[in-house]
């Protein structure tokens, strides 16, 4: 065997290092504009939180560079250029609400960075994880489960999704969706061929057996239950999207997702009829200006995305805090209001770039899980911002769920970091140059080796071996008695 590679494929190092620099630009000059349009100076030690922000951003640019030099060029700039509007706009904030949100933010970032670092550095093949789809969901259930233990969960805002730890606060369900992800690719990368083939056909479609997708049909009824008795319809709104979406990658099929969508629709009808809280969010979504006092944060959050207009008012010049909960679900608005449409609709797209260079992942990659992981953790990304943005503009009934990256919360932030360095740690397996192994044949040295019989005729065998010489019997007959004993 020979070793060749398939030619030489850049790492992109160069490029993503490059892009990083504008990247964490946005975010210094949000900050610095903030400070001068305010008060007219920069803030005091304005170059400290700059400076620790390029940091993080340089040992995230060297671990993937050190551990996963092949990986997707384009992902991680967009990552930072999020990561660094969104700890402007909270600075923004803490200013007119005198908190200290900013801070706290930048402390989850840094922990999420390195668990950013950490899984590039454990997870060098990505593919171990598939053999643990059982045990993933195990675990994806425990993480769901821990805010309804007594002494441990904690209500907040009519949603029972957090646990209370020495003066932290924690919410499960953002791991828990990582875990889950996992769990459902690893058990539809092992029967994504059965779940098309085998099974009764009735017309273009084939019906599975039933042991193949009770499994997993139990996977994600326990997840969506647990999350609908917590009230936390939009994190089980993600569980549903992602099922359905991974089913259509891994079987092809079409008729998966118009089943999902017939399903959802039943589920949707169900759930308004009986749940007053879907009732009070469908109706702030259809008609806001009939209950002012109910629905004052959509109210508000309309009208500073129209006091926004193109442009925006500036940093540090709107008036984002008259929206409640703002630095959580509203931040979308309180960009809008100060960056205009423009500025919101650059933001979507940077979520566009980030969605579409994990398809592109998902499509280099040469296994199914490596497949149903990347796009996976894409659309679970694309879904979350359409459902929350789309929220906030009143295209779609708000969900409650928080802007990757952009919205304060340590426990988003640190699962979301951990996403993009699975996606990354994907791409690069995909990226890397293949290497290719050709047959060695040396035509100088002949392997045939030829076997002495002319022992036989005295009833003794001593087969002597050569190679590399002639054989004398070619082209010779054998002596009678060889012939005997051929025969």
């Amino acid at each position: 065997m020979s070793i060749r590679s398939a030619g030489p494929v850049p790492s992109r190092r160069l490029a993503e290092g490059l892009l990083l620099v504008p990247a964490w630009a946005l975010g210094t000059a949000g900050y610095c504009l903030t400070g001068l349009n305010r008060d007219g100076h920069l803030p005091p030690d304005w170059w400290l939180g700059p400076l620790l922000g390029a940091a993080l951003t340089l040992a995230a640019h060297l671990a993937v560079r050190r551990w996963a030099r092949y990986a997707d060029p384009i992902m991680l700039p967009c990552v930072v250029a999020l990561a660094g509007i969104g700890l402007a706009m909270l600075h923004r904030l803490d200013l007119a609400t005198d908190s200290t949100t900013a801070r706290t933010q930048f402390i989850g970032l840094a922990v999420g960075v390195t668990a950013f670092v950490a899984v590039l550095i454990l997870l060098r093949d990505y593919r171990v994880l598939q053999r643990y789809p059982y045990v993933l969901f195990i675990v994806g259930m425990g993480l769901l489960l821990l805010p309804l233990l007594p002494l441990l969960g904690q209500q907040i805002n009519g949603s029972r999704i957090w646990i209370h730890v020495f003066g932290y606060s924690f919410q499960p369900a953002e791991v828990a969706k990582i875990v889950l992800t996992l769990a459902f690719a690893s058990y539809l990368a092992d029967r994504s061929e059965v779940l098309t083939t085998a099974g009764r056909h009735l017309g273009p479609w084939t019906l599975p057996r039933l042991r193949d997708v009770v499994p997993i049909f139990i996977m994600w009824t326990a997840g969506v239950v647990v999350l609908v008795f917590q009230n936390d319809f939009g994190t089980a709104l993600l569980f549903f999207g992602i099922f359905v979406m991974m089913l259509y990658v891994a079987t092809d099929q079409f008729g998966w997702v118009a089943g999902g969508l017939a399903a959802f629709a039943g589920a949707a009808f169900v759930v308004f009829r009986y749940t007053s809280h879907v009732r009070v969010r469908v109706d702030s979504w259809l008609h806001p200006f009939d209950n002012t006092a109910q629905n004052g944060q959509m109210i508000e959050g309309q009208f500073g995305l129209a006091w926004g207009g193109l442009t925006g008012r500036g940093w540090g010049l709107g008036s984002p805090t008259r929206v409640p909960l703002v630095s959580t679900d509203f931040i979308s608005t309180a960009i809008g209001e100060e960056l205009g449409l423009v500025g919101l609709v650059a933001v979507i797209v940077i979520y566009a770039l980030i969605t579409a260079r994990g398809m592109k992942a998902a499509l280099m990659t040469r296994d199914s899980f490596g497949k149903l992981l990347t796009s996976g953790f894409a659309f679970l990304i694309v879904l979350q911002v359409t459902a929350i943005i789309g929220g906030v503009t009143r295209l779609l009934p708000l969900t409650g769920l928080t802007t990757p990256f952009l919205s304060r919360g340590g426990s988003s932030l640190l699962a979301n970091w951990v996403i993009v360095a699975l996606l990354m740690a994907v791409s690069h397996q995909a990226r890397r140059p293949v290497v290719a192994f050709e047959p060695f044949v040396d035509l100088d040295v002949e392997a045939t080796a030829w076997i002495d019989l002319s022992g036989l005729s005295d009833g003794t065998v001593s087969p002597r071996v050569k190679r590399g010489t002639p054989s004398p019997l070619e082209g010779a007959s054998l002596p009678a008695a060889s012939e005997e004993a051929a025969s």
